[in-house]
């Protein structure tokens, strides 16, 4: 199951274009897992802070003649950052909770509660970003060693001078029976108002899928991909 960027990563870019929501639909090809993934995400920004969610949903449910017939798979995010104090000096600071959850074909992905504290940090033209998040992450029906996420979230808007060339990505550390890392960095370039073309590797260390490359708990899952901004 494929994981994408949080909202702190919309909402640095929604900051610099002056905008207050979106929705942007993307297709991926994974070629780790060798299936395509499609992603639908929305952002809202309001007074009290912001809402973030995506809907993940993988398609490798094959029937005999090895056809893809239908998704195997889907995981769901969901996340509020709020943020009533945003013209005081603590401004960067928000709170944040959080769902994550999902069903693949014979199993199921934990629920998992989240809560803690986003810390923004900006250049003065909002093209590039970092959120820092410490979460307290409990998951149901499942024992963690230590119930705590760590995430970085990143965004460079006109990479090197390039317009439309934007860099971003997040890094997650959190525990289930071992430490888990999972990091997500994507380049996307804009065409026209709309759409992007790019893509993404995934790294992972004790995170669910295929072994791609060397290393027998590190993976690497290389994708290619388009977004729809609607």
């Amino acid at each position: 199951m494929k994981k994408v960027l949080v909202a702190a990563a919309f909402a640095a870019l929604f900051f610099a274009q002056g905008a207050k929501a979106q929705t942007n639909f993307q297709t991926f090809y994974d070629f780790g897992r060798k299936h395509f993934t499609t992603t639908l995400e929305g952002f809202h920004q309001d007074d009290w802070g912001n809402t973030f969610f995506f809907i993940d949903y993988d398609y490798n449910n094959r029937n005999l003649d090895d056809k893809v017939i239908s998704p195997s798979g889907t995981y769901f995010e969901i996340a509020r950052c709020l943020n009533f104090w945003q013209d005081s000096p603590v401004a960067p600071f928000s709170l944040q909770y959080e769902y994550n959850g999902g069903l693949g074909l014979g199993f199921g992905i934990n629920s998992a509660f989240l809560f803690g504290i986003d810390y923004f940090l900006h250049s003065s033209d909002f093209n590039n970003t970092l959120n820092l998040k410490v979460l307290y992450k409990q998951f149901i029906g499942m024992d963690s060693k230590l119930p705590m996420q760590f995430t970085a979230v990143w965004g460079c808007q006109d990479l090197f001078g390039v317009p439309r060339l934007r860099f971003s990505g997040f890094a997650d550390v959190w525990w289930e029976n071992d430490i888990v890392f999972l990091s997500e960095p994507q380049l996307w370039f804009g065409i026209g108002d709309h759409a992007s073309i790019g893509g993404e590797v995934e790294f992972s260390y004790n995170f669910g899928g295929l072994k791609f490359t060397t290393g027998k708990d590190f993976n690497i899952m290389p994708c290619l991909g388009w977004k729809w901004v609607f």
